[in-house]
C-alpha cells in the first residue's frame, strides 16, 4: 500500500512539474522535447540543387585554377520557425498564411524562390523591443527610413510627453538616430514593411536526425513569435509553429598551399550564403 500511494504520488508531482514548465518555462518544454525526440525525423525544406551541381556551376569562380581542389562537400541543416498566421489584409479582409522566420539572423523570408529576406527584425529581436516602439520603427519603414521629428508626432497622434520617452528609446537601444529635426532609422537598407507572409513554392520533406548536422539555434520561437506579433499590430495571430530546416552545403576548396576556403550555400537557390549569416 505504501509503494503504491508513493508512486501515485511520485507520478502526481512529474505531472505537476511538466505542467508548471510548459506554463511558465515554453523553451525549456522545448528543448526537452528536442531531446526526446533526438534520433527519430525532423522536417526539411526539399533542396533543389544537389551539391555537384552548385560545385559544377560556379567551377570557374571556386576553382580559380587547376591546382585547386574540391574536396567531398557536407549537407547542414540550418534551422527556421514555420508560423501559421492570420492578419488582416484591410478594414474589410483578413488574410491566412504561412511565415518562415531565420533563427539563425533573426529575418523573416518573404519569398523562398529566390530566397528574399527582410532587414531589421534581427537588431529589433536583440533590442527587445516592445510594441510602442515598433509604431515608430514601423512608421519610419513606411516613410523611407527617415522622418522630420515634428511630422512623426503629427502621424502618430499622441502627446509629447508620451511620444519622447519612445523615441529616446529606441535611441538608447541604437535603432534610431536623431541628426537636427531629423530621425531615421539606423539600419542600413531597412526592410520591415512587409506583408506578414512567406510566399513558399517549396515542399516540406521528413529527415532521419541520424548523421544529419543540425545548426544551433540563435534566437527562439518564443522570441521570434513576440517580435511578430510586435510588428505586425493587434490583428495579428500565430495559430501554430513547428521548426524547419533548410538544406545548406558546405563546399571546400583546398588551395595550392594546403589552406582550406569554405563556402556556404542555399540548396533551394542554389546561391552562396552570406558570410556573417553563420557567424556564432
Amino acid at each position: 500500500m505504501f509503494r503504491l500511494l508513493s508512486s501515485l504520488l511520485t507520478v502526481g508531482a512529474l505531472g505537476y512539474g511538466a505542467y508548471w514548465v510548459s506554463l511558465n518555462n515554453p523553451e525549456l518544454k522545448t528543448k526537452a522535447l528536442e531531446i526526446i525526440n533526438t534520433g527519430v525525423t525532423f522536417h526539411t525544406l526539399e533542396a533543389r540543387y544537389s551539391a555537384k551541381q552548385i560545385m559544377d556551376a560556379h567551377r570557374r569562380e571556386l576553382l580559380k585554377d587547376d591546382k585547386h581542389r574540391y574536396l567531398e562537400p557536407e549537407t547542414k541543416f540550418s534551422p527556421y520557425l514555420l508560423m501559421e498566421v492570420k492578419y488582416s489584409h484591410d478594414d474589410s479582409r483578413t488574410g491566412e498564411g504561412v511565415i518562415l522566420w531565420d533563427l539563425l539572423d533573426g529575418e523573416m523570408v518573404t519569398h523562398t524562390r529566390n530566397w528574399e529576406k527582410t532587414h531589421g527584425f534581427g537588431d529589433c529581436i536583440n533590442a527587445n523591443v516592445d510594441k510602442n516602439e515598433f509604431k515608430i520603427i514601423n512608421l519610419l519603414s513606411q516613410k523611407g527610413g527617415t522622418m522630420e521629428r515634428e511630422l512623426l508626432f503629427r502621424f502618430m497622434q499622441l502627446e509629447s510627453e508620451t511620444l519622447s520617452p519612445w523615441i529616446e528609446s529606441c535611441r538608447r537601444k541604437k535603432l534610431v538616430v536623431q541628426n537636427g529635426s531629423q530621425i531615421r532609422l539606423h539600419l542600413q537598407g531597412p526592410r520591415i514593411n512587409v506583408r506578414p507572409e512567406t510566399i513558399i513554392d517549396d515542399r516540406l520533406v521528413t529527415k532521419s536526425c541520424k548523421d544529419a548536422e543540425r545548426l544551433g539555434k540563435r534566437f527562439t520561437r518564443t522570441q521570434i513569435k513576440r517580435l511578430a506579433e510586435s510588428a505586425f499590430g493587434y490583428d495579428f495571430a500565430v495559430r501554430s509553429c513547428m521548426e524547419v530546416y533548410l538544406p545548406i552545403y558546405a563546399i571546400t576548396v583546398e588551395n595550392p598551399d594546403g589552406s582550406l576556403h569554405t563556402s556556404y550555400w542555399n540548396a533551394i537557390n542554389g546561391c552562396p550564403l552570406p558570410f556573417t549569416a553563420l557567424l556564432e
